[in-house]
């Protein structure tokens, strides 16, 4: 599938904004072709041979998801479905609709139903930059529609800096015939990223700002701050990781959850367990996040810096 023209467009100006924004050479971004490949289960995007990132959709039981993410190097920091927490799916976003858990997987528990592809993007020039957008509806335990959402994820890499790079945008709305909805969710519920196994209990997280935490119980905190971060070593090799906030979103700052032990977490909430949040027919919900991916330690200014890139380039 290609790209509609609207599509295009929009990437286009994407594209246009990066590379004044960053004023790098065309050499920067690398010449591997970019390649969006869809079969009955998964999305692949790879750069020449190396993938950047998987995302599964065809065999989930309850909800589409990235499955895999990696760094320049190679390296994928996303762990799926591990054994303490089965329905932790890599990364995923989640809440609850009308007291309808999505987060957690059980028999009551509600679907996100994948329902088709509206697009697929793979961009050359300036900036290599590929994903896809996605048709979902979120469902109840009676399989009544209970949300409408279209999914939007990009995803590139850069050289200068190294970095991968990656756009998640979710548009939801309330279906025909529904005066409207309300979110609630536990204090981690949003978009959710579980690390890989090497990253539990041995990396730190920071913030924007260097805001200081609020303890919520054990080793479970929340911070508000434009983005997070979490750096870790990796068979000794350092890694960062960051997510960003876009300030258009309902509620910013962003409210992160983040857990070091016994397992690394990090989630992009929206304060659900403080105050539900209302959508009502014909006004959706568009969040905007990104998340981006560094081999090696990197400095805060280095990642407010992409940040502030990054919003500029995703604004309408």
């Amino acid at each position: 599938m290609r790209s509609t023209s609207e599509g295009r467009k929009s990437v286009f100006v994407i594209l246009i904004g990066v590379s004044m924004l960053l004023s790098v050479p065309s050499s920067a971004w690398g010449d591997a072709p970019l390649k969006v490949t869809i079969d009955a289960n998964s999305v692949l995007v790879n750069s020449g041979q190396k993938p950047l990132l998987r995302y599964s959709y065809g065999d989930v039981p309850f909800k589409p998801y990235v499955k895999e993410l990696f760094t320049p190097n190679g390296l994928n920091v996303l762990r799926d479905a591990p054994h303490d927490h089965l329905h932790h799916h890599a990364l995923m976003f989640a809440v609850a609709v009308d007291g309808v858990n999505y987060w957690e997987e059980t028999p009551v528990s509600g679907r996100q139903r994948h329902t088709h592809f509206s697009d697929t993007v793979v961009e050359e020039g300036r900036l290599p930059n590929a994903g896809f957008s996605e048709e979902l509806v979120w469902t109840d335990p009676s399989d009544q529609g209970a949300l409408h959402e279209q999914r939007t994820v990009r995803v590139c890499r850069t050289t200068e800096p190294e970095a991968t790079v990656m756009l998640w945008r979710s548009q939801l709305s309330v279906p025909k015939g529904k005066p409207g909805v309300t979110l609630t969710g536990a204090h981690y519920f949003g978009l959710g990223m579980r690390f890989i196994q090497a990253m539990d209990g041995v990396g730190s997280f920071r913030n924007a700002g260097d805001k200081a935490a609020t303890v919520f119980r054990g080793e479970e905190k929340l911070v508000r701050s434009d983005w997070c971060a979490y750096a870790a070593a990796v068979d000794g090799k350092d890694v960062t990781v960051a997510m960003f906030g876009h300030p258009d979103n309902v509620r910013h700052p962003t409210m992160w959850f983040t857990m070091v032990k016994p397992f690394a977490y990090l989630s992009a909430m929206l304060g659900l367990h403080e105050e539900p949040l209302k959508v009502a027919a014909g006004q959706p919900l568009d969040l905007r996040y990104g998340v981006a991916l560094w081999d090696g330690a990197v400095a805060s200014e280095e990642i407010d810096r992409l940040y502030q890139q990054w919003v500029k380039v995703v604004s309408k």
